[in-house]
């Protein structure tokens, strides 16, 4: 059984896989600071939750754009689970080409994604990842990774605006009934989601100009499912694509003869 771990900027996202099987899955905050044991507690209760023995587990993955956390897991994968990690990055066996000018600069979760994405669809495929950034990743019809884009995330945009002002208010993430409101509270709305989602169309136009061909849109991370009620210009939300690359990763690497 295999421990898949995306680590984000806000939030680690877990999986557990039996072989193609998802067999269950957590999330939890990345920003509070755990002791080793902890961490560890917090893994070990995931396992328990769902009636997995940790000597079940046999291969452990992780994507990750937070450093310490990587090193963090990768130690606790080797010291209680006797397991050395396949960490994602771009000198992998990915099965796909990276066009980035400097790969390694490329984050794990937008080669994880990619890889999944184009496991899944094929290409042209334009994936948009709705984290604590929002992403944009490029792929060609034959899976070489193009490049794309990042912009701040819609969570970040929306506590950007609290933190930093005095009388502007948090708010839910959802767009109001109109673009013009008449309270506080709606007009951040409206703002911050209106404008999140004419930025998304525009950008998949320029992309898709850009190619010269169409392309299917893929929309994933945490808030995918959300914005994706609001747009028709995004053909299908897929949560979990990073986790199932961490899967596809790890499966190929393992596999190659060493």
């Amino acid at each position: 059984m295999l421990l898949a771990l995306d680590i984000g900027n806000s939030t680690i996202s877990c999986a557990l896989f039996d072989g193609e099987k998802q067999a269950g899955s957590l999330s939890v905050s990345s920003t509070v600071q755990r002791s080793t044991e902890e961490t560890w507690g917090v893994i070990r209760a995931f396992l328990s939750e769902h009636n997995v023995a940790s000597d079940s587990i046999t291969g452990f993955g992780i994507s990750s754009v937070v450093p310490f956390l990587t090193s963090l897991f990768s130690t606790l994968a080797r010291e209680r689970l006797n397991i050395e990690p396949v960490v994602v990055n771009s000198t992998l066996d990915l099965g796909i080409t990276i066009r980035y000018t400097d790969p390694s600069s490329l984050g794990s979760d937008r080669i994880c994604s990619a890889v999944a994405g184009y496991k899944k669809f094929g290409g042209p495929l334009i994936i948009v990842d709705f984290g604590t950034a929002t992403t944009y990743g490029v792929v060609a019809e034959n899976g070489d990774f193009l490049g794309g884009a990042i912009s701040l995330g819609v969570k970040s945009t929306a506590d950007a605006l609290s933190k930093r002002t005095a009388q502007l208010p948090s708010i839910e993430l959802h767009p109001p009934a109109s673009a013009i409101c008449t309270d506080t509270r709606s007009a951040i709305q409206a703002g911050v989601m209106f404008s999140t989602i004419d930025a998304v169309e525009g950008m998949i136009q320029r992309f898709k100009k850009e190619l010269g061909i169409d392309a299917r849109v893929v929309a994933t991370g945490g808030l995918s499912t959300l914005i994706g009620k609001y747009t028709t210009i995004i053909d299908a939300c897929e949560p979990a694509l990073v986790l199932e690359g961490i899967k596809l990763i790890h499966e190929r690497v393992k596999q190659r003869p060493s």
